[in-house]
Protein backbone atom coordinates (compact mmCIF):
# COMPACT_ATOMS: atom_id res chain seq x y z
CA UNK A 1 0.00 0.00 0.00
CA UNK A 2 1.04 3.28 -0.72
CA UNK A 3 0.45 6.10 1.09
CA UNK A 4 1.91 9.62 0.42
CA UNK A 5 4.56 8.03 -2.12
CA UNK A 6 5.64 6.02 0.43
CA UNK A 7 5.53 1.87 0.98
CA UNK A 8 3.33 1.26 4.16
CA UNK A 9 5.06 -2.50 4.56
CA UNK A 10 6.46 -4.33 7.41
CA UNK A 11 9.95 -3.53 7.90
CA UNK A 12 9.57 -0.20 5.85
CA UNK A 13 12.30 2.15 5.88
CA UNK A 14 10.51 5.71 6.64
CA UNK A 15 12.81 7.80 8.37
CA UNK A 16 11.65 11.57 8.51
CA UNK A 17 8.66 10.44 6.15
CA UNK A 18 5.90 13.26 6.01
CA UNK A 19 2.78 10.97 6.95
CA UNK A 20 0.84 14.17 8.44
CA UNK A 21 -3.11 13.16 8.45
CA UNK A 22 -2.52 10.36 6.81
CA UNK A 23 -4.70 7.32 6.61
CA UNK A 24 -3.34 4.47 8.21
CA UNK A 25 -6.12 2.58 9.49
CA UNK A 26 -4.82 -1.12 10.10
CA UNK A 27 -1.66 -0.81 8.51
CA UNK A 28 1.01 -3.16 9.04
CA UNK A 29 3.98 -1.49 9.83
CA UNK A 30 6.03 -4.48 12.10
CA UNK A 31 9.58 -2.90 12.45
CA UNK A 32 9.41 -0.19 10.59
CA UNK A 33 12.16 2.68 10.81
CA UNK A 34 9.70 5.76 11.59
CA UNK A 35 12.54 7.84 12.90
CA UNK A 36 11.56 11.62 13.19
CA UNK A 37 8.08 10.56 11.10
CA UNK A 38 5.90 13.19 10.78
CA UNK A 39 2.40 11.10 11.98
CA UNK A 40 0.76 14.03 13.32
CA UNK A 41 -3.01 13.41 13.11
CA UNK A 42 -2.66 10.35 11.29
CA UNK A 43 -5.38 7.73 11.77
CA UNK A 44 -3.63 4.71 12.72
CA UNK A 45 -6.52 2.93 14.62
CA UNK A 46 -5.89 -0.48 15.12
CA UNK A 47 -2.21 -0.49 12.92
CA UNK A 48 0.83 -3.12 13.66
CA UNK A 49 4.05 -1.26 15.13
CA UNK A 50 5.31 -3.62 16.80
CA UNK A 51 8.88 -3.77 17.21
CA UNK A 52 8.51 -0.40 15.34
CA UNK A 53 11.77 2.33 15.58
CA UNK A 54 9.62 5.59 16.52
CA UNK A 55 12.10 7.80 18.12
CA UNK A 56 11.26 11.59 17.78
CA UNK A 57 8.57 10.83 15.78
CA UNK A 58 5.90 13.60 15.86
CA UNK A 59 2.27 11.68 16.37
CA UNK A 60 0.78 14.85 18.20
CA UNK A 61 -3.01 14.29 17.87
CA UNK A 62 -2.75 10.87 16.32
CA UNK A 63 -5.35 8.09 16.51
CA UNK A 64 -3.67 4.99 18.14
CA UNK A 65 -6.54 3.03 19.03
CA UNK A 66 -5.96 -0.44 19.82
CA UNK A 67 -2.79 -0.21 18.12
CA UNK A 68 0.02 -2.72 18.89
CA UNK A 69 2.99 -1.07 19.69
CA UNK A 70 4.54 -3.71 21.65
CA UNK A 71 8.54 -3.43 22.16
CA UNK A 72 8.22 -0.61 19.96
CA UNK A 73 11.02 2.23 20.52
CA UNK A 74 9.01 5.68 21.12
CA UNK A 75 11.88 7.67 22.46
CA UNK A 76 11.16 11.33 22.24
CA UNK A 77 7.88 10.69 20.62
CA UNK A 78 5.26 13.38 20.72
CA UNK A 79 2.33 11.83 21.49
CA UNK A 80 0.69 14.89 23.24
CA UNK A 81 -3.15 14.83 22.32
CA UNK A 82 -2.69 11.05 21.17
CA UNK A 83 -5.75 8.88 21.56
CA UNK A 84 -4.04 5.61 22.64
CA UNK A 85 -7.26 3.91 24.24
CA UNK A 86 -6.74 0.30 24.04
CA UNK A 87 -3.42 0.23 22.66
CA UNK A 88 -0.80 -2.29 23.27
CA UNK A 89 2.34 -0.89 24.87
CA UNK A 90 4.00 -3.74 26.47
CA UNK A 91 8.15 -3.82 26.73
CA UNK A 92 7.91 -0.67 24.70
CA UNK A 93 10.33 2.35 25.38
CA UNK A 94 8.40 5.54 26.20
CA UNK A 95 11.49 7.72 27.59
CA UNK A 96 10.72 11.32 27.36
CA UNK A 97 7.56 10.91 25.74
CA UNK A 98 5.25 13.78 25.53
CA UNK A 99 1.90 12.23 26.63
CA UNK A 100 0.22 15.39 28.00
CA UNK A 101 -3.63 15.44 27.40
CA UNK A 102 -3.07 11.87 25.55
CA UNK A 103 -6.04 9.06 26.04
CA UNK A 104 -4.28 5.66 27.51
CA UNK A 105 -7.58 4.31 29.36
CA UNK A 106 -7.45 0.50 28.56
CA UNK A 107 -3.73 0.53 27.47
CA UNK A 108 -1.53 -2.29 28.48
CA UNK A 109 1.82 -0.65 29.72
CA UNK A 110 3.02 -4.07 31.32
CA UNK A 111 6.81 -3.91 31.50
CA UNK A 112 7.32 -0.33 29.80
CA UNK A 113 9.54 1.91 30.43
CA UNK A 114 7.57 5.14 31.23
CA UNK A 115 11.23 7.15 32.82
CA UNK A 116 10.77 11.14 32.00
CA UNK A 117 7.65 11.00 30.48
CA UNK A 118 5.33 13.73 30.51
CA UNK A 119 1.80 12.88 32.24
CA UNK A 120 0.36 16.10 32.73
CA UNK A 121 -3.57 15.71 32.06
CA UNK A 122 -3.25 12.57 30.78
CA UNK A 123 -5.65 9.76 31.09
CA UNK A 124 -4.96 6.40 32.46
CA UNK A 125 -8.18 4.86 33.78
CA UNK A 126 -8.08 1.14 33.28
CA UNK A 127 -4.68 0.79 32.09
CA UNK A 128 -2.49 -1.91 33.39
CA UNK A 129 1.25 -0.79 34.39
CA UNK A 130 2.06 -3.85 36.17
CA UNK A 131 6.21 -4.23 36.13
CA UNK A 132 6.19 -0.72 34.41
CA UNK A 133 9.48 1.47 35.20
CA UNK A 134 8.33 4.56 37.41
CA UNK A 135 10.63 7.26 38.69
CA UNK A 136 9.27 7.81 42.50
CA UNK A 137 9.15 11.68 41.34
CA UNK A 138 6.77 10.52 38.66
CA UNK A 139 4.33 8.18 40.83
CA UNK A 140 2.05 11.51 41.89
CA UNK A 141 1.17 12.21 38.13
CA UNK A 142 0.93 8.07 37.70
CA UNK A 143 -1.88 8.50 40.36
CA UNK A 144 -3.64 11.06 39.21
CA UNK A 145 -3.77 10.18 36.09
CA UNK A 146 -5.31 6.68 36.97
CA UNK A 147 -7.96 8.71 38.53
CA UNK A 148 -6.53 7.11 41.89
CA UNK A 149 -5.90 8.30 45.75
CA UNK A 150 -3.24 7.45 47.81
CA UNK A 151 -4.87 7.93 51.06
Amino acid sequence: MKVNNYEIRPNANLRGADLCDADLCGAVLCGANLCGANLRGADLYGANLRGADLCGANLRGADLRDANLRGADLRGVNLRDADLYGADLRDANLCDVNLRDANLCNANLCDADLCDVNLYGANLRGADLRDAKIRKSQLNDIVKAAGLEII
